[in-house]
């Protein structure tokens, strides 16, 4: 069982990487001088739309989500509107975080650029979680308290969610040194950051379940 999730899970995983792959080679194609710094929204934006429709393909097929107990129209309706309004709730909290551990001014000519790191970070973190999780604020709870993985999938989100966190927090850096680099224009370096930390996440996760799988022990809670 241990060695069939982890193989899921990494196929998964290679599926939603190579998302990110083609997000920055298409736009090349199609797109005139498309260059990830010059058009760097361009490429953020390609980046979220191919992870965030990747996910909710991959997640849909392998039915990693818990199962609706109702099968109605109306109720997957009202699924659909809740995973939507969980979505905007944390594009909010992410905007106002970045504000904060940034020091991003939101209220000045970089506000769509910090927009746009919040619309990156909900892609990579909370759209998985809703995919795996659904709109259940007790689930999010229990996987991101301490021992609160009751399976692989929430291990993974884990791991990629506090990765693609922590790449942004790190791509920050660079930003107040006089290097003079294009590369250093708010917010490139943390939205490179956060994309490099995901993918880092999504190699991690199943090489670290597969060598700790003796030590992990799932419970129902």
């Amino acid at each position: 069982m241990w060695d069939s999730e982890i193989r899921a899970m990494a196929s998964a995983h290679a599926i939603i990487a190579s998302s990110v792959f083609m997000a920055t080679v298409v736009p090349a194609v199609l797109v005139e001088n498309f260059s990830v710094y010059r058009t760097h929204l361009v490429w953020l934006y390609s980046v979220c739309g191919a992870v965030a429709a990747v996910n909710v393909a991959v997640f849909g097929l392998l039915g990693v989500s818990p199962p609706a107990k109702k099968h109605t129209l109306h109720h997957k309706v009202s699924r659909l509107v809740k995973s939507c309004l969980h979505f905007l709730l944390f594009l909010s909290c992410s905007s106002s975080a970045v504000v904060v551990l940034y020091g991003a001014l939101f209220w000045s000519k970089s506000t769509l650029e910090t927009f746009s790191l919040s619309v990156l970070l909900s892609t990579l973190t909370t759209l998985r979680c809703l995919c795996v999780l659904g709109p259940n604020v007790q689930a999010w709870i229990r996987v991101f308290s301490r021992d609160g993985a009751m399976s692989v999938w929430d291990t993974s989100l884990q791991i990629t969610a506090g990765c693609s966190v922590v790449g942004a927090w790190l791509g920050a850096f660079p930003i107040p040194l006089d290097w003079d680099r294009p590369w250093q224009v708010w917010p490139i370096s943390c939205t490179l950051g956060a994309t490099v930390g995901f993918l880092t996440g999504l190699v991690a996760a199943p090489v670290w379940i597969h060598w700790h799988r003796k030590q992990l022990t799932y419970k129902s809670k």
